[in-house]
């Protein structure tokens, strides 16, 4: 995608951190060098501000990930990329069926209504929850390890979304300030709003969730 737009050696493409690595990949694929911005902290997608402050003369594109069921700012990130000349890209995720996504959105605003302690998803205009994905509050990702660990224990399946930012990585180490990747790195987790779970599956997370989000208190 990347040299068939025109893209390759001698030039930087602006890519997330906050997400798998394949993105950077294929920028180093193409013989480029990927440049890190950093995250809106309510779409966990580029943030347009964040991306032209890393701009520089030799930025050729930019490749914005669309995440957990949230659009990236397209609008605005196009509006950047006409106005500095970047080809804007995007990296989709499969769209699933109406009914399907219909029934996740169910299940979130159970989630939304119910859940206590933790910071429920932005659900935002046309959300489809790919994946349900709420902030562990507390000492970052202490607490949000010990939340999984003890959700999990209680017979709700959880996952942390992203373990390590990109640019954390050895082969992609760069020493750039991103801090809303690095604070939703460590406080992120994702609980299940799958089409199956039944009416007690989804009391069965709302109880595990909240017999534990009220006693997770930032330390002062």
């Amino acid at each position: 995608m990347l040299r068939a737009a025109g893209v390759g050696v001698g030039d930087e493409v602006v890519v997330p951190a906050f997400g798998n690595v394949e993105v950077a990949e294929a920028v180093v694929l193409a013989g480029a060098l990927p440049v890190f911005a950093d995250i809106d902290p309510v779409t966990y997608c580029l943030e347009a501000v964040a991306v032209e402050a890393v701009v520089t003369p030799r930025t050729a594109a930019v490749v914005a990930v669309h995440r957990f069921g949230r659009s990236a700012d397209i609008a605005r990130l196009h509006e950047l990329g006409q106005r500095r000349g970047l080809l804007v890209l995007e990296q989709g995720e499969s769209e699933a069926p109406y009914d399907e996504v219909a029934q996740r959105r169910q299940r979130a605003s159970y989630l939304d209504a119910k859940l206590r302690g933790v910071r429920t998803p932005d659900g935002g205009d046309g959300h489809t929850y790919q994946q349900y994905v709420v902030r562990v509050p507390g000492n970052g990702r202490p607490d949000r390890d010990a939340f999984a660990r003890a959700v999990r224990a209680r017979g709700v399946e959880c996952r942390v979304p992203v373990k390590t930012p990109v640019h954390r990585l050895p082969e992609y180490r760069r020493c750039v300030s991103l801090p809303e990747t690095e604070r939703a790195a460590d406080e992120t987790l994702a609980l299940p709003v799958d089409a199956s779970l039944t009416k007690r599956d989804m009391q069965r997370i709302v109880s595990a969730c909240n017999a534990l989000g009220g006693l997770l208190q930032p330390a002062f």
